[in-house]
């Protein structure tokens, strides 16, 4: 009896620990950002997840194309798991196994037989990150499961159907692989049914804020490390940054000014290929790096909101965020700024009359 509750009250928490891991897969393991691009990428994996097709998704290394992945098999309703793989970090020799299993005695070492990734994503979806690392004798087993949707273990002779979606991700120019004989065309085109493109983070310097402020309060916590203070400037400092490694690269520097207690700016890596912008090549526009010393607090205030707008195409709930700021707030400014532009005009317009009538006179 004893054991028989033990297993009832292990079998209530796992229950309860898968929950809350598909909860916080849900809000963390995913694409952020509010830039035109991304929101529309949004928009395109929220329409294609449900559809069984293959998709290959593009874009440099950092972007998130995992979570574009995750973000397609959550859409998906698929009840089986998502499963990656780095197909340049296996060794040619192991990825059939890896992928389709093997019968024990298959192979030297082959003690016991194993399933393959195929077997435990039935159901669900499989990652294929690096397709492009694939090698040649690979990519003609990988074409023929995805036509038949049937895999053969290593070893064995009778094959086994999978229900399994195939998103693949790569870095490389793929067309520029099969020209040059490394990727296989066939495979190219079973593949390429719909293709996703990640924008680099320098292609899309407003979702920096967000993201930035998302990393550091998830490092926060899982550092048990207290946030960092931030402040104009150094938000400023990296939106400016080039970020060749992407957002992966963001990351790290968050995690960095975390464990050194600096701020953000500061935890840059110094780069002259991608360094900020040199100081002599600021100027005084609203929006850059600084503004006329003859301009009132709230001359800066209303010029940089108005940039920040500006950025976010007019898009008032994304400036507020950026600015850190209530949308009530902003439409508050907004709204005392314009009533003081026409009370401006008005007392123009009232001294030019008296000025024309002393004229008169």
């Amino acid at each position: 009896m004893d054991r028989c509750l033990e297993r009832r009250q292990l079998a209530r928490e796992n229950f309860l620990l898968r929950r809350d891991n598909a909860r916080h897969q849900s809000e963390e393991a995913s694409l952020k950002g509010e830039s035109a691009a991304m929101r529309e990428l949004g928009q395109i994996i929220a329409r294609v997840a449900p559809a069984p097709s293959p998709v290959l998704i593009l874009g440099e290394s950092g972007t998130g194309k995992e979570l574009a992945a995750r973000d397609l098999h959550r859409l998906s309703g698929r009840r089986g798991a998502f499963v990656p793989i780095n197909c340049g970090a296996i060794s040619p020799e192991l990825l059939e196994s890896e992928l389709f299993g093997h019968l024990k005695g298959a192979f030297t070492g082959a003690h016991r037989g194993r399933d393959g990734l195929f077997s435990f994503a039935d159901g669900g979806t499989l990652f294929l990150d690096e397709i492009g690392e694939m090698p040649l004798a690979m990519q003609a087993k990988l074409l023929r499961v995805l036509e038949t949707r049937r895999v053969r273990p290593v070893g064995g002779e009778q094959e086994q159907a999978v229900d399994v979606r195939i998103v693949a991700a790569t870095h490389r120019t793929l067309e520029i692989e099969v020209a040059a004989g490394r990727f296989r065309e066939d495979l190219y085109y079973r593949l390429n049914v719909l293709s996703l493109t990640l924008p680099a983070l320098r292609e899309r310097p407003e979702d920096i804020p967000a993201l930035a402020q998302h990393f550091s309060q998830q490092l926060s916590r899982d550092l048990g490390l207290p946030p960092v203070p931030w402040d104009h400037a150094d938000l400023t400092r990296l939106c400016r940054y080039g970020w060749p490694g992407n957002v992966r690269e963001l990351k790290n520097v968050i995690e960095r000014s975390l464990l050194l207690g600096r701020l953000p700016g500061d935890a840059l890596p110094i780069d002259p290929k991608t360094a900020l912008r040199d100081e002599k090549n600021a100027t005084d526009t609203p929006g850059s790096n600084s503004y006329p010393l003859e301009w009132s607090l709230d001359a800066v205030e209303r010029a940089h909101l108005c940039a920040v707008l500006e950025r976010h195409a007019n898009n008032k709930s994304a400036a507020a965020r950026q600015l850190g700021i209530s949308r009530k707030t902003l439409d508050r400014k907004l709204t005392t700024w314009r009533s003081n532009d026409v009370d401006t005009h008005n007392d123009a317009d009232s001294s030019s009359g008296t000025r024309d009538a002393d004229d008169s006179a």
